[in-house]
């Protein structure tokens, strides 16, 4: 009697309520949570904590070292296991460039449902993440397992910065310009491929996109014209450009039709093809967001979309531009863009897109 057939494992995607970084609990609900939790004494070593929202916490160790540390995981946004592994691991090393850093090392943090998924794609996800790794100069020098419901996937990345080299998202000044180093989309491209409406090339533009290591970030923080950094993620551009307003108390202003977007997405949100998140990022902005009265739903969905690995957001002098252009084209970043700037606010610090 032949043995039965081992059932066919299912589509990663299939396993997750949301992939990506769409899985962030939304900047409001998050806001509502975090503010009862008792504040705690903060050394003097600590540059950077909670207090900004900021890509990572960072820690003077001496005169010429700071240590970067972060963390990110998320569920399943492709259902290519070593795919999925490669943009977990650039998302989360992503946070180490935006404070200005360089990765060291990393820890993996892997929770799998292993009665579902085999062990060799299980495997494959983590080796994906070790690839991105080795394409970092860093290592995984340990982690945590865990069997876990939905499949889980990412890294504490750890790094250094010289602490005059450090930049928060809350240090942009009255004047900068604004520079984007990827275009978005990747939220509207993950919603058309969970429904099979993805193409080939549309698909090697998302992986293209989501597993380039935002390796600039150094070079950009040694510049005297940077005031502030961080990354494009789950909050959308808009949610991300509020934090920074926000954390320098100033005005941010979006030139929407400056920014660069993926080729086709806007076709694509158009049809429908967008995340929950980016509902949720819309609700949790509140009124601090200010759109123009003709301003399109897809373009809406867009400003709101959730980036999974997305690019730099770079808060510059005038004078300082044409050097972090230059960076960015001499990393391979094409689509940098001047996306908008920056000014004193004339009341609560909001985002102004025109």
């Amino acid at each position: 009697m032949n043995a039965p057939e081992k059932p066919a494992e299912p589509r990663l995607t299939s396993l997750s309520h949301g992939g990506g970084c769409g899985c962030k609990i939304a900047p409001g609900l998050l806001s509502e949570i975090l503010k009862g939790t008792a504040a705690m004494p903060i050394p003097k070593e600590l540059l950077v904590g909670i207090e900004t929202a900021d890509d990572a916490a960072v820690y003077q160790l001496n005169d010429e070292q700071a240590l970067i540390a972060t963390t990110d995981f998320f569920m399943p946004i492709v259902d290519d296991p070593h795919d999925f592994g490669r943009i977990a691991a650039t998302n989360a090393i992503s946070d180490v460039y935006a404070m200005g850093g360089r990765p060291i090392m990393a820890l993996a943090l892997v929770g799998m449902p292993i009665n579902v998924l085999s062990t060799q794609t299980i495997g494959r996800i983590l080796e994906g993440g070790a690839s991105v790794c080795r394409a970092a100069g860093i290592p995984i020098a340990g982690g945590h397992t865990i069997d876990s419901v939905e499949a889980i996937y990412g890294l504490v990345a750890l790094g250094l910065v010289h602490p005059k080299h450090v930049k928060r998202n809350a240090d942009a000044q009255p004047g900068d310009l604004l520079v984007l180093g990827k275009p978005l989309g990747v939220g509207v491209m993950s919603a058309a491929l969970k429904k099979g409406e993805l193409g080939d090339a549309g698909y090697a533009r998302m992986i293209e996109t989501t597993t380039k290591l935002n390796t600039p970030g150094p070079e950009l923080a040694a510049l005297p014209g940077v005031h502030a950094l961080t990354d494009v993620t789950g909050f959308g551009l808009a949610g991300h450009a509020l934090e920074m307003a926000r954390g320098a108390r100033c005005e941010v202003h979006l030139d929407w039709a400056a920014v660069p977007l993926m080729s086709g997405v806007r076709e694509l949100a158009a049809q429908g093809f967008v995340t929950g998140a980016s509902g949720r990022n819309w609700a949790g902005y509140g009124s601090d967001v200010s759109l123009p009265a003709n301003f399109a739903a897809e373009d809406r969905a867009l400003l709101t979309d959730p980036q999974t690995s997305g690019g730099l957001l770079v808060a510059c002098t005038p004078a300082s531009l044409d050097a972090v252009l230059a960076t960015f084209q001499r990393h391979g970043f094409a689509q940098a863009a001047v996306v908008g700037g920056v000014t004193a606010a004339s009341g609560a610090p909001r985002l102004v897109v025109a």
